[in-house]
């Protein structure tokens, strides 16, 4: 039976967090080297910029400024609470550290190619619904050329929340009984889209970001799987509509 597939792009199909992670270690080694005399240590420091990039989300969505700059104000925090003077250049050096993330190469994840010519041969509707600032988005997805397999169902979404899977489920018309939404993030996409009463396959990452992680605590009305491997979604998927 044909099913319509929303999938998750950043850490569901492509590669996402591990350059944000690798970006961070450098803006740490760097923010001790300056701020380490004072007896500032590390994961002090990585709790800042967590805490200030994560409150910027929540006010304004996804948009790539939030993340230099909350480079650069974790500095200016240590700064005025140091009394370490402000430097133009250092300043320059961590925006160009944080905007450089987004020029990462699009890889994707194992078996990503097969996993959806799979399920198109197979007859499914597939659709890529992914948080983000459009160019950015849709760079990543000309990269890969996804569009052969979604066409024009792509909705990218600054804030990517109740509200906006609900709109794009309303206003397509789904037929919530054979829709499915597969995501690594259980705030942006499987409680969403339990709370929307679809199905959900939540694709678990090994190391995953702690904004991404609440507790569940809506009851799923259909399917609710955790997958660890993409390659696993086309069986899951037809096993269950054939039970």
């Amino acid at each position: 039976m044909k099913q319509t597939i929303l999938f998750d792009l950043d850490d569901t199909l492509i590669h996402c967090n591990k350059y944000f992670y690798l970006t961070i270690d450098k803006f740490i080694a760097q923010m001790e080297d300056w701020f380490s005399p004072y007896g500032i240590e590390g994961p002090d420091i990585r709790k800042k910029q967590m805490d200030i990039d994560v409150q910027a989300i929540h006010l304004f969505g996804f948009k790539r400024d939030h993340f230099p700059e909350s480079f650069i104000e974790a500095y200016r925090f240590y700064c005025d609470q140091t009394g370490r003077k402000r430097l133009d250049t250092d300043e320059k050096w961590l925006w160009t550290l944080g905007r450089g993330v987004f020029d990462a190469v699009a890889e994707p994840y194992p078996y990503m190619q097969e996993t959806l010519d799979k399920l198109a041969s197979d007859g499914h509707e597939l659709h890529l619904y992914t948080g983000g600032e459009l160019f950015i988005q849709h760079r990543k997805i000309e990269r890969l050329q996804l569009e052969r397999y979604f066409e024009s169902r792509i909705y990218v979404r600054q804030h990517k929340n109740n509200e906006a899977l609900e709109n794009i489920l309303a206003e397509g018309r789904f037929d919530r009984d054979h829709t499915w939404m597969i995501g690594n993030s259980i705030r942006t996409d499987i409680v969403p889209a339990l709370t929307a009463g679809i199905h959900a396959i939540h694709m678990k990452s090994e190391a995953e970001w702690s904004y991404n992680v609440i507790q569940i605590d809506v009851q799923p009305r259909g399917a609710f799987f955790t997958l660890q491997k993409l390659i696993e979604v086309p069986d899951t998927i037809h096993q269950y509509v054939r039970r």
